[in-house]
């Protein structure tokens, strides 16, 4: 992957855009890494696979509840699970 200071990406723009084309881009700001410039392919790619990747694990929530496998959790606890889901601590109410 090739790298453009900030500057550089914007002296250079188109450089960047033809570079990006053939492999994303890191634009760093400061010696870190704030920004990927990639192809509109890529890009709708990587899209795809964030969409199935939703598509597949909605379709397992959608069976589990099917087979009943649900867990019951009171409206002032839901955002304390879903912080537990995101941080991957779970829930006392998903223990069962």
């Amino acid at each position: 992957m090739q790298k453009f200071t900030a500057h550089d990406a914007k002296a250079r723009f188109g450089t960047l855009i033809d570079t990006a084309l053939r492999e994303p881009v890191t634009i760093e700001r400061h010696g870190r890494a704030v920004a990927v410039v990639l192809s509109k392919e890529e890009f709708d790619d990587i899209e795809a696979m964030k969409l199935e990747r939703l598509r597949t694990e909605v379709q397992k929530g959608l069976e589990a509840s099917a087979q009943g496998d649900v867990i019951d959790i009171d409206e002032n606890d839901l955002d304390a699970f879903i912080d537990g889901v995101i941080t991957g601590a779970g829930h006392p109410a998903s223990t069962g």
